[in-house]
């Protein structure tokens, strides 16, 4: 029964959110896609990512009785794991659009106006997958200790991964061949809250040890996306009024991920 419940609880927190993300987006943040509003949007998902990072998990992990060397040595390793991530996924999108078979270079690069995705696809998704394995068992943990106080965290796990899957689906809207792409993609990578949730029943001891680390790994890939992929396309000529409406999205997107975790963690 308490099995069930888990697997029922981290795919609603997993999937939810997500689905929750997309919708918010869809009804009311969504734009053209080379308008103003898409440079909002990215401005809002850096704020997102970064917050997420140093607001939630890094905290969470230094919380811990992990070693502070250990810890940050996890996050520089994450850095340049990512790096290297996004070269080889850069390196694969050149060959295939460079190489021999390719005929209509030239036509290719003139018919798409949007600025080429720099990576950050797989980036985010790989750190959003190790993101919610950790959250799979942080509720599955939270379930074993009492019922009542697994659904409390579900919902706020499902509540502070709205904020920053609505990053997540910005960034993977510009990598992917539409939205529903966008969207399946997130969606499989919030599934993995489940497995988080399944791993964490079974070997809820073994695991709690290693939650910091997984914490600081999916910081990294955050904290690349943000620094590396999306603040880079923000920083070209505008005018003083566009400067200042990108500012006030970054800081709407942290601000939304601080509130959303200060509720979380209160209750």
């Amino acid at each position: 029964m308490t099995l069930i419940a888990i697997i029922t609880a981290t795919l609603a927190a997993g999937i939810g959110s997500v689905w929750l993300a997309a919708m918010l987006l869809n009804t009311g943040l969504g734009a053209r896609p080379d308008g103003v509003g898409t440079r909002h949007l990215l401005s809002l998902a850096a704020g997102a990512l970064l917050a997420t990072a140093f607001m939630h998990l890094l905290p969470e992990a230094f919380e811990s009785q992990a070693d502070a060397h250990e810890l940050f040595a996890t996050l520089l390793v994450g850095l340049v794991f990512f790096f290297l991530l996004d070269k080889a996924e850069l390196w694969h999108h050149g060959h295939e659009h460079h190489g021999p078979a390719h005929g209509h270079t030239h036509d290719h690069a003139h018919h798409h106006h949007h600025p080429k995705p720099s990576g950050g696809g797989w980036t985010v998704l790989t750190g959003d997958s190790v993101h919610c394995f950790g959250d799979g068992v942080l509720i599955a943990s939270a379930f074993l200790a009492d019922m009542r106080l697994g659904l409390v965290a579900a919902l706020s796990v499902l509540a502070h991964e709205v904020p920053h899957h609505m990053g997540d689906l910005v960034v993977l809207r510009q990598s992917s061949a539409s939205r529903r792409v966008a969207l399946v993609k997130v969606s499989l990578a919030g599934a993995v809250t489940a497995l988080g949730g399944a791993a964490g029943y079974f070997l809820v001891g073994q695991l709690h040890g290693w939650l910091p680390f997984f914490l600081a790994v999916a910081s990294s890939s955050f904290v690349y996306v943000a620094l590396a992929d999306l603040i880079p396309q923000l920083q070209r000529h505008v005018s003083a009024r566009e400067t200042v409406l990108q500012v006030v999205w970054l800081l709407l997107g942290m601000g939304l991920v601080m509130l959303v975790s200060g509720a979380a963690h209160s209750h």
